[in-house]
Order: structure tokens, then sequence, then C-alpha cells
């Protein structure tokens, strides 16, 4: 039980203590008018000033403290709310008779939530500081916090507790406040370029819109068995036959799949459709997204990433099949023929299915030669039909799709192309999808006759694109794992770490 730790249970009396001296641990009464950094901000200029401090000028700031220096008829509190931190000076003298040390001294606590009232002035030190007039318990925290939480080796336990982590470490909520940002200026951008945000279904019929592996539920109501969407694509294509010229969805989507650096099996997610654009219309629109984000972020354009330098002023753009030999290395000759391809692999011990085609072994060259060298933006183009189920053919060369997916950093960031409205194509992608199913591709799209429906009706040439907000963010906020840029990351259960554990053990 966590109210059994000794520790916890003397700031249990303390609430106690507080109650029965007529003070209310939990007050709701919060006077605050002013946050530490504007404080700061605002009272810089009594550095300036002869006696370096302003006995005229009176604040009320609230915030937790996170660090406390008990002396004899004066303290230090070090304060913190989501802005910075402060210094506050308590003087026994300042205080009603008896606030000090019986109060202050036997009842306060690091951690506790507190709001003070004084003026501004200059420590010896030179530190600007509050010397408080006034001292409120707002909120007392019975759980110690930790006293070394920096130099926590296991993110196990900071991705458990957001909490503590966001309490601890200021750099955390940077990460977050960035993210906010992100999300905010991407549907600014989009709804100054026109484009109007809708919203789609979270739970569909058919697991469709990309190949992945579905999370299942069931509506009781319907009595019918539901996915949680993998992606919205197939329903913003519907809006555009329905008449809407440009749409955009920012929400989550849900891949049943395993989890790494750059996986989480719930993610964030921007979708666009234009109609009347091609996908090379959507690497125009890309780069000024890219340009619009560095400038409201004050970002240059040379971001360092671990131990890369990405040069956000340096878009490339290159066919897949072409990548394969002039960045992978791989022989021209063989990138263009089957059963070359599966000997090279054979030769290179990658696993490769003799049933695959000649575009799904091409898309595993990529994925073994070309990604990982992929550090400045880069759009690869031209992706084979048969990894391509969504995306229109090239009317140049029907092998390949007017598709592009954007690289940056070795991670894909977006996956665009000209959408295909062709019904009778779709639906003959739609039936090699459900051979591949058959062969035991359980991440295979499933056929959706609404959808070839709806497309008979006639879609206008659009364009469509994904953008993965979560990795963006990753880069923007020199993050390496994906986990670091959602509050609550997916977590396996601690009944199941601990008996692997217990199994390795």
């Amino acid at each position: 039980m966590i109210f059994e730790n000794k520790l916890v249970q003397q700031r249990i009396q303390k609430v106690e203590a507080l109650r029965e001296s007529g003070l209310n641990p939990y007050s709701n009464d919060s006077r605050r008018d002013i946050t530490i950094e504007k404080f700061l901000f605002v009272n810089s200029d009594i550095h300036k000033k002869e006696n370096k401090r302003d006995e005229k000028r009176s604040y009320t700031i609230s915030g937790r403290i996170k660090l406390l220096r008990i002396m004899g008829k004066a303290s230090f509190i070090t304060l913190e709310d989501e802005s910075r931190t402060l210094q506050i000076y308590i003087a026994r003298d300042n205080l009603p008779e008896g606030f000090y040390n019986d109060i202050f001294k036997k009842l306060v606590d690091v951690g506790d939530i507190i709001e003070v009232s004084g003026f501004p002035f200059i420590t010896g030190q030179g530190e600007l500081s509050l010397h408080a007039s006034s001292f409120e318990i707002l909120t007392k925290s019975i759980h110690p916090l930790p006293e070394k939480f920096h130099g926590i080796t296991d993110k196990e336990a900071r991705y458990r507790k957001r909490y503590l982590d966001l309490i601890m470490n200021g750099e955390v909520r940077k990460t977050f406040h960035i993210r906010s940002k992100v999300i905010s200026l991407t549907r600014r951008f989009f709804e100054n370029k026109g484009f109007l945000e809708v919203e789609t279904p979270m739970m569909h019929p058919i697991a469709g819109g990309a190949n992945a592996r579905p999370f299942v539920t069931h509506h009781n109501a319907l009595g019918a068995d539901r996915y949680l969407r993998i992606a919205p694509e197939l329903y913003l294509k519907r809006l555009i036959v329905g008449g809407f010229e440009a749409v955009f969805e920012i929400n989550r989507n849900f891949r049943n799949e395993g989890m790494d650096a750059t996986h989480n099996p719930e993610f964030t997610s921007i979708e666009f459709y234009w109609a009347y654009k091609t996908y090379t219309d959507l690497i125009k629109i890309t780069k000024e997204y890219f340009a619009y984000l560095f400038e409201h972020l004050d970002l240059p354009t040379r971001l360092p990433y671990g131990d890369m330098e990405v040069d956000f002023g340096n878009f490339s753009e290159i066919p897949l099949i072409d990548s394969l030999h002039k960045i992978g290395g791989v022989d021209e000759k063989i990138v263009r023929d089957k059963e070359a391809i599966l000997k090279f692999c054979a030769s290179k011990h990658i696993e490769a299915d003799e049933q695959l085609s000649l575009g799904e072994l091409q898309g595993l060259l990529f994925d073994e030669f070309v990604e990982d060298k992929l550090i400045d933006p880069t759009f690869i183009t031209e992706y084979p039909v048969e990894i391509s189920p969504l995306a229109r053919r090239s009317d140049a060369n029907q092998a390949v799709t007017e598709r592009f997916e954007l690289f940056i950093a070795k991670r894909e960031i977006a996956n665009a192309f000209s959408e295909l409205n062709d019904p009778l194509d779709q639906y003959e992608r739609f039936c090699a999808q459900e051979a591949c199913k058959k062969r035991g591709d359980d991440e295979a799209h499933e056929m959706d006759l609404d959808f070839i429906e709806a497309l008979s009706y006639g879609m206008a040439p659009t364009a469509g694109q994904g953008i993965g907000i979560d990795r963006l963010v990753m880069l923007l906020a020199n993050e390496h794992s994906i986990r670091d840029v959602l509050l609550f990351p997916a977590m396996r259960p601690l009944k199941i770490e601990e008996n692997q554990q217990g199994e390795e053990e």
C-alpha cells in the first residue's frame, strides 16, 4: 500500500498537524498574479537600483518547492512553476508570530506547492529573488520527491511516472512545449493554405488505409467487431469524392505491432488530401511546411541529431530504383531483375522470400542498403506498384507509382502520392493484397468494397500525404526514442516485466 511508507506516514502526520493549526493543507484559494518568468523579466531593472530592492513592488507567486535551506531566523526556498525557478527569502520576523518556527520549519517540505507574496530584491550573491512577506501552503506533498532523479538511468521509471519526470526535469517539459507548438503550427499552416480540418471515425469496420496489423474491439450496440484505425486515408478520400477539395486531420492512429525507438502502437500524424494536385505539388508544399516550422520555432536550418547534422535547407529527390545503386551501392544490373536480386540477397545473408514480386524485392533492397544513408531531407520517389496499393500508376512507367516518402536522419517522416482514383485498378490492387494476406501477410490491405463504390462515383485527381508528428518532434527536439516525445507511451505491464526478469535470472 502506497501510504504505508514510513516517510509518507510522517508527512501524513504533518497534514493532520496543519489542520489542527487551522490551516488547510489543500487550499483552493490561490491569488497568484504573475509567473516566475514574467517576474524575472519585469524586475530585471532591480540590478541597476542603488539599494538593490524595491519594496513598493508586490507580487504573489505560486509553485512547487524544489530546494529548501532552513536556517536559524531565515531560510531560502527554490520555487518552480512551469516557466522558471526563483529563489525565495523567508525571514522569521516578516511572518506572523510563531509561523516560522511552528509551521514553516516543522511542517513544510520539498515538493509542497506554496504561494508567497513579497517584493523583489538582489541577494549578496547577485541573484534576483523575492523577499516574502506572506506564506501559504496550497498543496501538501505527502510523497517525497526523489533526491537524485536526474541521475536515474532507468528510463522505464520515467516513462511510467511521467508526472514525476516532469516535476524533476524541466528539459522534458521543453520537449513537450515543442511538440505542442509543432501541432499548433501545423494546423495553422494548412488552414492558411485553405485546407479544412475534419474528423473521421476512429473505429473502422475494415482495417484500411495502410498495411498494418490492427487492434480489434467489439461494438456492443452494433453487435460487430471494429478496428481501431490504422490510418484515416480512405475516409478522407471519401470526402474528396463528396466535393471537399482540401482537407486535413491531425489525430491518432493505432497499429498492433512492435515497439522500438521509432514505433509506438498509438501515434499521431497529419494526413491531408488536395484535389487537382499531384505528388509533385506535395513536394513543394512539404518544403514550404518545413520552412514555416523552422521560421516560427526560430530554429536554424542546420540541426544536430545525435552524431549527425541535418541540413534542412538541402532537400533532394531521387527515384527509388536509382537510389538502390546511386546511394545503396547495389549493381544497377541487379536491381531490375528478380532472380538477380534473390541471388544477391543470398550472397549477403539477407532473407528474401522467392514468392515476393520484383517490386517487393526492390523495397527490401531499399530497406537494407539505402535508408540508413539518408541524412539530409530526401524525397524517395517512384515506388513500385506492388508496395503502393493506394497510389496512382505513373503514366510514363506503369511499373511504378507517383509516390514519395520523405526520409530525414535515416527515418521515414512522410508518405505521399498522387491518389489512385481508377476504381477498377483499385479493385485489382485490393485483390492482389488479399492474395498477399492468404500467403500469410497479416499486414496486407483488406478489400474495401464501399471505398471502391465511392471511387466509382468519381474522385477528382487528388494528391494525399501523411506526416508522422512524433518522429518530426523527435528530429526537432533532438530526441532519439519515440517514448521521449510521448507524454504517456505504451509500456509493458509490470507483472510481465517482473516475470521475464525472473525467468532470465
